[in-house]
C-alpha cells in the first residue's frame, strides 16, 4: 500500500480508499489470513521455516500522513500489523507523517518502521558513494535515533535496485529488503528482495483481491509473458 483516502480516485494508482482498505482488512481477518510482521515473515523464509498457507505481510511506502488518520484506525480495529517505510526528509511535511505519530504508531506494537532512504531518488542513478551511503545508511541511523528502536528493515524507492545496491544494504545493517516485481529470475526466498504485490483501487474488488493475497496472482504475473 500507500495512501489510504476516503475519497481516493481510481486513476490513482497509489490511493486505495478507506472504505476498500476496510472491505480488505475484514477480507483477511474473516479467512483467517495469517498475517505476520514483515520481520516474523523474513525470518521464516531467512530459516527454511514452512510457510503456513495464507501467510502474507502488509507494508506501507512513503509514510503518508492518512496512514496514520485512516489505515491505522482500521489495523487497530482488526489487529493486524504492518510495516511502514518512511523517506526521512520528508517526516513533517504537510501530507507525511510526523515524528510524533510515528511513535505513537510504534507505540501500539502493531506497527514497526523502516527506511525508504532519505530523499526517494533512484539508487542506481546516484553516482558518488558517498551519496548512496547517506541514503542507505544515515536514513536507518536518524530512524533509530528518533524512535530510540532498531530499524532493520528497507524498501528499495519504485522496488528499483541492483546487486551492488544490494550489498550496500546488507552491509548497512539491515535484516530485509523490500521491492515490487523484479520478475522470475529473481529467486522468491531472497530476503533482501522480497516481492510484493501493489495493492491499488483494481484491488477494490475482493475476488481481485482475494487472488492477489493468495500469492498465486505473482506466480500468474510473472509467467504470462513466458
Amino acid at each position: 500500500y500507500h495512501s489510504i483516502q476516503p475519497d481516493a480516485k481510481p486513476e490513482n494508482r497509489l490511493a486505495v480508499s478507506t472504505e476498500a482498505f476496510r472491505r480488505q482488512m475484514s477480507f483477511l481477518k474473516r479467512q483467517h489470513y495469517n498475517v505476520l510482521p514483515l520481520e516474523g515473515l523474513a525470518n521464516l523464509i531467512k530459516h527454511k521455516k514452512k510457510i503456513p498457507p495464507q501467510t502474507l505481510s502488509i507494508t506501507f511506502d512513503d509514510g503518508y500522513k492518512d496512514n496514520y488518520e485512516y489505515a491505522f484506525p482500521i489495523l487497530k480495529e482488526y489487529n493486524l500489523p504492518a510495516t511502514i517505510f518512511i523517506i526521512i526528509n520528508e517526516v513533517g511535511r504537510a501530507d507525511r507523517l510526523s515524528w510524533e505519530e510515528l511513535k505513537i504508531m510504534q507505540d501500539s506494537g502493531l506497527i514497526s518502521f523502516g527506511s525508504h532512504t532519505l530523499t526517494h531518488r533512484y539508487l542506481e542513478e546516484i553516482k558518488t558513494e558517498e551519496e548512496l551511503k547517506k541514503e542507505v545508511c544515515d536514513s536507518k541511523k536518524i530512524l533509530e535515533n528518533k524512535l530510540a528502536k532498531q530499524v532493520n528493515t528497507f524498501s528499495y524507492p519504485s522496488g528499483r535496485f541492483t546487486i551492488p545496491m544490494r550489498k550496500l544494504v546488507i552491509d548497512a545493517g539491515y535484516q530485509l529488503a523490500v521491492v515490487t516485481n523484479p520478475g522470475k529470475k529473481f529467486p522468491n526466498d531472497d530476503i533482501f528482495a522480497l516481492k510484493r504485490l501493489r495493492i491499488s483501487s483494481s484491488s477494490n474488488n475482493l475476488f481481485v483481491f482475494g487472488i492477489e493475497s493468495s500469492g498465486y496472482y505473482n506466480f500468474i504475473r510473472e509467467h504470462r509473458h513466458k
